[in-house]
């Protein structure tokens, strides 16, 4: 009875493994840029960028931001930082760049029905003036010429939205070894009612944003309101998501604490705020972990057979894991690969996690209640 099983465990994961490497080419294909963009329009014909930051309780990671967007050799920009009524000296720092070119704008209080975040992104939208509008958290690093990059793909591919995968480029550090894969699951489940979409940095055409949806007005309490926004985007054709590059240069540094509360907030509402799905999900996720459980019962019941083919697909899941870490890290890549078996187990435990919490109504963003999403 337990070779059947076993069995069936090792014909599951060799379709789970198909499927992920079905899933990678595709995106390896389809999320890149294709050529070097340079800015062959002139200065005149250029479309003019707003660059909008929210942030809320930010010292610790603010000044580097702002340095590198102000950085930018982009001609036609302009910059934009909301203080979501911070508790520390955020609003002082931003101020401090005003010599800089940095407009501070200064937030309001919660209007019942908005999650904190929504209601930020509204407040600099109502600011910004430019054609394209850059939304950019603080944890993310823009290099020098990666907004002059993403506006000429964004021409190029006639879109409306384009959202960005962030390079890590601190590696190795705990924060990147030990992180969550939320961004692996955005390309494993990527379909067209569904995209990929990334939220630390993702540009988006001011008008339509503001005909098509009013703004944040129609997501004031989704999750992930550019997630909504990408979707139907799609559906036409215009929107795109791209892996990030060294070409490009958008990279992020975060805190392995702050990747662990966001997957908490994110995961539940992404699995359709049901506990089914989550239970579902946590079976999945045993199941991509069971080779290295296999390899260790060796200790108990002898080597063999099994322990064997554990081994292989323990291979298998990290060599995946590891080609999916060369795009994503500048180095140390192949390190995290073997933490395949790590990163799978504590996303079984975030994913039960989340939906605790939500119904415990215990989750919240800086500070912030968050709402369970109505399934």
């Amino acid at each position: 009875m337990l070779q059947v099983i076993l069995f069936v465990l090792y014909a599951v994961l060799l379709g789970m493994f198909t499927l992920a490497v079905w899933r990678l080419r595709y995106a390896y294909t389809h999320f890149k840029m294709k050529a070097l963009l340079t800015g062959v329009r002139t200065k005149d014909s250029l479309p003019s960028v707003t660059v909008c930051i929210p942030a809320r309780n930010e010292t610790h990671a603010m000044t580097d931001s702002l340095q590198r967007v102000i950085a930018s050799t982009y001609p036609k920009l302009e910059i934009i930082v909301l203080d979501d009524l911070s508790g520390d000296d955020t609003s002082a720092l931003i101020k401090a760049f005003a010599h800089e070119g940095i407009r501070f704008v200064e937030g309001s209080k919660l209007p019942e029905g908005w999650l904190g975040k929504n209601h930020a992104l509204q407040g600099l939208l109502e600011q910004a003036s430019g054609t394209y509008v850059l939304f950019m958290d603080v944890d993310t690093r823009l290099s020098p010429e990666s907004i002059e990059q993403l506006i000429a793909y964004t021409l190029q591919e006639d879109a409306l939205m384009v959202s960005i995968l962030p390079r890590r480029e601190d590696t190795p550090r705990a924060s990147a070894f030990f992180s969550p894969l939320r961004y692996f699951w955005e390309i494993m489940f990527h379909r067209k009612s569904f995209p990929a979409t990334a939220s630390g940095a993702w540009l988006i055409h001011r008008q339509t944003l503001l005909d098509r949806w009013q703004g944040f007005t129609q997501f004031k309490d989704a999750i992930q309101p550019e997630s909504r926004m990408s979707a139907d985007l799609m559906a036409s054709g215009r929107y795109r998501f791209l892996i990030g590059t060294e070409m490009l240069g958008i990279s992020y540094e975060k805190k392995w604490r702050s990747q662990i509360g966001t997957s908490i907030r994110l995961l539940f509402p992404l699995l359709g705020g049901k506990v089914v799905n989550i239970i579902i999900a946590a079976l999945d996720l045993l199941i991509v972990s069971a080779p290295l459980f296999v390899i260790l019962s060796g200790l108990f019941v002898g080597w063999g057979i099994n322990q064997a083919i554990g081994g292989v697909f323990y291979l298998m899941f990290t060599g995946l894991y590891a080609f999916y870490l060369r795009k994503v890290w500048r180095k140390a890549w192949l390190i995290g690969g073997f933490l395949w078996s790590y990163a799978v187990v504590q996303e079984c435990v975030l994913a039960i996690l989340s939906a605790i919490r939500y119904s415990q109504k215990a989750v919240t963003w800086k500070g912030r209640l968050v709402k369970a999403p109505k399934s």
